[in-house]
């Protein structure tokens, strides 16, 4: 009786020592499938998943995920690919209209020197402001496409009260021609960021060049020390729904028949690229543009 109760404490504990032993290669193994598919979403890393358990079930999950992976892969590849195709397309399209574009322009100086009916007149008007718009549409459309390819940023230590000052000044003329005198607010301190200087420059240019083109005559700008930048104008005409798609490539309003639809989308761009966050809303007919460059 006791050789049989000796029998079966051992099976038991042999029983015991199997099931822990099963359950200790079975959590490695998930750990070792956890990591690889972290390493494969962090470094794109071609490395399949591989696992040291000869369990049926997780050996099976292994090569399911592998299979999803592998296709995964190649859907991100043709994305690439066609990104990178349609980012050529767009430089090329927009480096070869230069060359027509200005020709074109060159015409038109010509025949404003010339003696017109005043129907012509007009014609030649529309003609020019057509041509400024395409023009500008390139310009921008290239631009575009040079920042949307930057692998690396030029990062140094930015004065955003500085950058920010001398960007509002050289926008000075064109809001003093639209009658708009700009309430600004920045902290008596500077307030420091790693940033790229002229990819900055091009934000806070985008930025107020459509608050200008936006505003119903009042313009606001008030930076925190925190870094957060808050760009506000009055917009009746804007909607929530218009607000929600500014920052999309192409997007214009009724307001800005001139724009390219870009000047924001390039705006978001950078700022994710340094980043930062960019958002818009509007409050009480208050078009809101906020910036926050964290430390």
């Amino acid at each position: 009786m006791r050789l049989l109760q000796w029998i079966l404490c051992i099976l038991l504990s042999v029983i015991v020592i199997v099931l822990l032993a099963k359950n200790y290669l079975l959590k490695k193994s998930m750990r070792e499938i956890y990591t690889d598919f972290e390493n494969f979403l962090s470094e794109d890393t071609n490395v399949q998943i591989t696992v040291s358990s000869g369990d049926k079930t997780v050996t099976r999950l292994a090569k399911a995920i592998n299979l999803q992976l592998t296709k995964l892969r190649k859907i991100k590849q043709q994305y690439s690919d066609g990104d990178r195709e349609l980012k050529e397309a767009i430089t090329n399209i927009s480096h070869d209209l230069r060359t027509p574009l200005t020709a074109i322009c060159g015409y038109l100086d010509l025949l404003e020197k010339q003696n017109h009916s005043e129907d012509t007149e007009r014609y030649i008007e529309q003609i020019r402001n057509r041509s400024e718009v395409l023009k500008q549409l390139t310009e921008e459309l290239f631009r575009y496409s040079i920042i949307s390819s930057m692998p690396e940023l030029s990062y140094e230590k930015v004065n955003l009260c500085r950058v920010l000052e001398e960007s509002l000044i050289s926008f000075e003329g064109t809001m003093q021609q639209v009658g708009i005198q700009p309430e600004i607010q920045m902290p008596s301190v500077p307030v420091w960021r790693t940033l790229d200087h002229s990819a900055v420059v091009r934000v806070f240019g985008n930025i107020i060049n459509n608050a200008i083109r936006y505003s119903d005559g009042d313009f606001e700008v008030h930076l925190e020390e925190n870094g957060k930048i808050t760009f506000s104008n009055t917009a009746n005409k804007l909607t929530t729904v218009e607000v929600e798609k500014l920052f999309d490539r192409f997007y214009t309003v009724d307001t800005a028949r001139k724009s390219t639809g870009l000047g924001l989308a390039i705006a978001k761009t950078l700022v994710e690229k340094m980043n930062g966050k960019i958002e818009a809303n509007i409050t009480n007919k208050k078009l809101n543009i906020v910036i926050c460059f964290p430390e």
